[in-house]
């Protein structure tokens, strides 16, 4: 039992789960938003389920499918799969549990989440391979990633309402973004390589003005998606008349700023040493507070 329980927590390294921190509030929020207000803790408890089943999957595959480049990789070469402490073969056991979890959690959930359910797991077995042609890669991860939000919110209504393509558009070039940024440290390896990614095409400066210039475009949209669910009140003048819940959501709106911005500030094509800050510390952060704020402010509205 020991010896399974420590198969079970290299698996768990082995896919960073600790790293689903970064996604898993904001398929809270997806599901809130669905609900206007509280969804039933049924939902919440098979939404955990399957962001749990579908993370894991994916990164699961994501380590298989990328073994021989991470053996290549200096930073990776000492990963589970390349280093071998785990076999393929019970990499790929884990990997159909968690994707049985995450088809069991679609049943329970809604017809519409189980008719969905085959695009959502071609979307993201799909983003290792697209690395080996464009350095788009980045965009595709990002929007592999938003089904969590996406799915919670089909979940929950039933249907697709404009704020969720927002939020889904928001998730994705959030995601882009401090990927990028996680990339330039591979870049000469991955030019070696012939890994695509954005540092590798244009170089790590200019790959961290696109990864600036995403992440401005994700505070827009973190406006826009208050102005669909209306926390954010027209016309905006005066303030004085504002409820609580449009201040609440004011205040994530200049946090996911602020974060951001600190994000960039800490980094530059001279000095990369916080990388690792900048992307799970700040983003973590950002991840958690954002949705605990908008959660709050759809829920005093």
């Amino acid at each position: 039992m020991i010896s399974g329980l420590k198969r079970v927590k290299t698996f768990a390294e082995l896919v960073k789960f600790e790293h689903t921190v970064l996604n898993l509030p904001f398929a809270y929020l997806g599901a809130f938003l669905a609900a206007d207000g509280w969804p039933s803790w049924s939902q919440l408890l098979w939404i955990t389920a399957a962001m749990a089943g579908a993370r894991t999957a994916a990164m699961g595959m994501n380590r298989l499918f990328d073994e021989e480049i991470d053996r290549k990789t200096p930073r990776t070469a000492t990963r589970h799969l390349p280093a071998g402490k785990i076999s393929r073969g019970e990499v790929w056991v884990y990997v159909m549990v968690a994707l049985a979890l995450l088809l069991l959690a679609a049943v329970k959930l809604h017809p519409l989440a189980l008719k969905l359910f085959p695009l959502a797991v071609l979307t993201f077995t799909i983003y290792p391979f697209t690395k080996r042609f464009t350095w788009l890669c980045h965009l595709w991860l990002g929007l592999s990633v938003s089904w969590g939000a996406f799915g919670a919110y089909v979940a929950v209504r039933g249907a697709v309402g404009t704020e969720i393509l927002v939020l889904v558009a928001l998730i994705t070039l959030w995601n882009a973004g401090f990927d990028i940024i996680y990339g330039t440290q591979d870049l000469e390896a991955d030019r070696r390589n012939g890994v695509h990614s954005i540092p590798a095409r244009f170089g790590l400066a200019p790959a961290l003005r696109i990864a600036r210039a995403l992440h401005l475009a994700v505070v827009l949209l973190t406006g826009l998606l208050g102005l669909a669910v209306g926390l954010l009140p027209t016309p905006i003048w005066p303030p004085s008349v504002w409820p609580a819940s449009s201040w609440i959501y004011l205040g994530a709106w200049a946090l996911v700023a602020g974060l951001l911005h600190y994000e960039h500030s800490i980094i530059s094509p001279s000095d990369m040493s916080r990388v690792g800050t900048a992307f799970f510390n700040v983003n973590g952060y950002l991840s958690v507070a954002f949705s605990l704020l908008a959660v709050a402010a759809l829920v005093l509205r």
